[in-house]
């Protein structure tokens, strides 16, 4: 059963604890978000108590910063070109990383993010090909079949990751609400079969945090259902947002285990943000 977060406050630090957080190799397991400290050691300090409060809860690991679950924002910063934050990206206070490793935390998932000019990531090749596999934008029309047909896709391709926890689809659709005024529908795109069945999609937008006239797009999340199907979703997005007069794209939040870090280092990506999620054992 879903549980409210309780707020928790320190002399100079807050967060708030999640008691249905998804487990950690089998244990029971909370999560901490909502985490902001004036210093390393206020949030120290206040993560150290939250351990001790969980513990005696019968808890045996505590992960964070992690908003409840990974479909929510989670990951701290542990290493960047200072360049400023895009769009949907997790941002940490400076003294974060820091409270976290004293408080006994250690990276339990590492993840990056990458940057390339449009015209290297697409580079002299051919546009990739399928035969029997086309590639269409989102029409822009039908909202909820848009949501409808990511959180089915979503649900398929990441249900065996580290870390998932089911979400229903309503909830799915409140994080969607927002920022659904802000795509173009030219940046979503879905991959069908020869029967029309859905075997791919592929999710970008605009880095609106540049202002009207944004010069980079962001490749948000991509999923696919058979061989090839993700290299040819990427390489259709590069040349589409290229056409539309981008200059720059961020492979955003790729975990570094992920076959997608090698296909952004194939189209020319280099890292500029590095995040884990922290986890400390209880027991």
């Amino acid at each position: 059963m879903k549980t409210d977060p309780q707020a928790l406050k320190g002399d100079g630090a807050q967060c708030c604890l999640y008691r249905d957080a998804p487990s950690w190799d089998g244990r029971k397991t909370a999560a901490i978000g909502g985490f902001r400290c004036e210093s390393p050691a206020s949030g120290a300090a206040l993560l150290a108590r939250a351990a001790d409060m969980l513990r005696s809860e019968g808890f045996a690991a505590v992960l964070g910063p992690m908003e409840g679950d990974t479909w929510h924002s989670y990951r701290l910063i542990t290493e960047s070109d200072g360049s400023p934050p895009f769009l949907l990206e997790p941002v940490s206070g400076p003294h974060d990383k820091s409270a976290f490793e004293t408080s006994g935390f250690a990276p339990v998932s590492v993840y990056v993010s990458t940057r390339a000019r449009l015209d290297d990531a697409i580079g002299p090749a051919a546009p990739v090909h399928l035969d029997d596999v086309t590639v269409a934008a989102w029409d822009g029309r039908d909202t909820e079949a848009l949501i409808e047909k990511l959180f089915d896709m979503s649900t398929a391709s990441f249900g065996a990751r580290a870390f998932f926890k089911p979400i229903d689809k309503a909830d799915f659709l409140k994080l969607y609400e927002p920022i659904l005024p802000l795509l173009d529908p030219r940046l979503v795109l879905f991959a069908r079969d020869r029967g029309d069945g859905l075997v791919g999609f592929l999710f970008g937008l605009a880095n609106r945090l540049e202002g009207d006239r944004p010069r980079t797009v962001i490749l948000k999340t991509y999923a696919s259902a058979r061989h090839g199907v993700g290299h040819l979703l990427a390489d259709t997005f590069h040349r589409i947002a290229r056409d539309l007069g981008f200059v720059d794209v961020i492979h955003a939040l790729m975990h570094v285990d992920n076959i997608s870090l090698d296909r952004s280092r194939a189209h020319a990506g280099r890292m500029f943000r590095r995040y884990a999620l922290m986890g400390r054992r209880l027991r």
